[in-house]
């Protein structure tokens, strides 16, 4: 089985095409491949922007596993062993369980992009919900990755 290519692949960042195209390519002709196909060595660079959060059976159901060093810059602060609703980065918990919630039920990836304002400057921000799967049916752990960065100054 090969996923087809969504729609937003060529408009994305080169990082999360490459990302895309490493978790496609780990399919190896099911659905989804397992956390244990997905080999830190081969996404070095990307690590830093990771974030693997487990899918559970309980009224938690999604906690973080882990969270890349820039992720965990960017949250100013490790959410590791949170449920996603008591450490949530979004707009809300609700519109983040969301997206969490589409890719357990599509079993397919989310792609999002997110421009908005800090202080000083626009910054750009694009997400890749990855699922992972055990038995290769259910979702039992996603995998972001994230890109930021700055399109511009606002002021001079």
């Amino acid at each position: 089985m090969t996923t087809p290519e969504p729609d937003w692949v060529e408009m994305s960042h080169r990082d999360i095409r490459a990302m895309f195209d490493y978790w496609r390519g780990k399919c190896a002709g099911r659905l989804m491949p397992a956390r244990g196909d997905i080999d830190p060595a081969d996404i070095l660079p990307f690590l830093p922007y990771v974030t693997l959060v487990d899918v559970v059976a309980d009224e938690r159901r999604f906690v973080y596993r882990l969270i890349g060093t820039m992720e965990v810059a960017l949250r100013g602060g490790d959410p590791t062993g949170k449920s996603v609703v008591e450490a949530f980065f979004g707009r809300s918990a609700e519109s983040v369980l969301r997206k969490y919630q589409t890719v357990c039920t599509t079993r397919a990836p989310y792609h999002e992009r997110d421009d908005y304002q800090v202080v000083d400057r626009y910054v750009g921000e694009e997400n890749l919900f990855l699922p992972l799967s055990d038995d290769g049916e259910q979702v039992n752990k996603i995998l972001v990755f994230s890109i930021n960065r700055d399109l511009y100054d606002v002021v001079p």
